[in-house]
């Protein structure tokens, strides 16, 4: 799981308080896809906390959680589907 804040000291406050009750966090500069400028990238935490523990943490700090979608999880990849392989006559259909 993964929690985003723009401000390091929210951030740092979420890694003390999990790691204070017993699980694995840490702090990392997350970039935005279109962000250029270095200090306006948000923090990151990172950790092995349930979800639902996180979402309290987010919610009080003022963040949002961005889960982490690791193969398998996913479900089974859907089957491929059948597409035509030349275009459907509509107007003259004895011609097709």
């Amino acid at each position: 799981m993964r929690a985003i804040f723009f401000d390091e000291d929210d951030a740092q406050a979420v890694v003390r308080q999990l790691r204070a009750d017993g699980f694995e966090a840490h702090v990392e500069r997350e970039r935005l896809a279109g962000e250029d400028d270095d200090e306006d990238h948000p923090w990151a935490v990172l950790t092995d906390a349930p979800p639902f523990m996180l979402e309290v943490l987010v919610d009080s700090h003022d963040g949002w959680l961005d889960e982490d979608d690791e193969p398998g999880e996913q479900g089974d990849p859907l089957p491929p589907l059948h597409l035509p392989t030349a275009p459907k006559r509509i107007k003259r259909p004895d011609l097709g």
